[in-house]
């Protein structure tokens, strides 16, 4: 035995490339002419196109949610001194109550005091925000910032 004798054990399974009769002849099983039968072809998916025409959402890009201030409800001295009494508490749950603020989604709304108008009452603000001016009118008329 000769090595030009040598037969393999399983025979090639590719078939000769020739023209019409092959499996890779003429178009190569690429169809006919045109966009798809040139190499390198890439035709775009349309629902690409359609989600590149919608718009971005709020903090898509490098914004956090917690950038994203809730909105401060400003309450004046003047209504503060209209609606309590002397030696009263104001707290956003105190103002929720009394219907000055309203609760969002079951929670009391963050709240600043701010120094328009005038106060006479002595009144304690617990958990509020206050600007300078209304501090120094609060401390003025007895009352107190904490």
């Amino acid at each position: 035995m000769q090595i030009h004798n040598l037969k393999r054990k399983t025979p090639l399974k590719k078939s000769t490339v020739v023209g019409r009769g092959g499996k890779r002849g003429k178009t190569s099983g690429r169809g006919g002419k045109g966009q798809t039968a040139r190499a390198g072809h890439k035709m775009r998916p349309e629902w690409r196109d359609i989600i590149k025409k919608m718009p971005k959402l709020r903090g898509y890009a490098f914004q956090s949610l917690s950038k994203i201030k809730e909105p401060i409800f400003a309450i004046n001295v003047s209504s503060l001194n209209e609606f309590f009494s002397n030696g009263d508490t104001v707290k956003p749950s105190t103002l929720a109550a009394k219907g000055i603020v309203e609760a969002k989604y079951g929670k009391n709304q963050k709240i600043k005091v701010l120094g328009d108008g005038e106060i006479t009452k002595k009144i304690t603000v617990v958990g509020c925000e206050v600007s300078k001016s209304a501090k120094e009118k609060i401390e003025k008329a007895g009352g107190a910032v904490k």
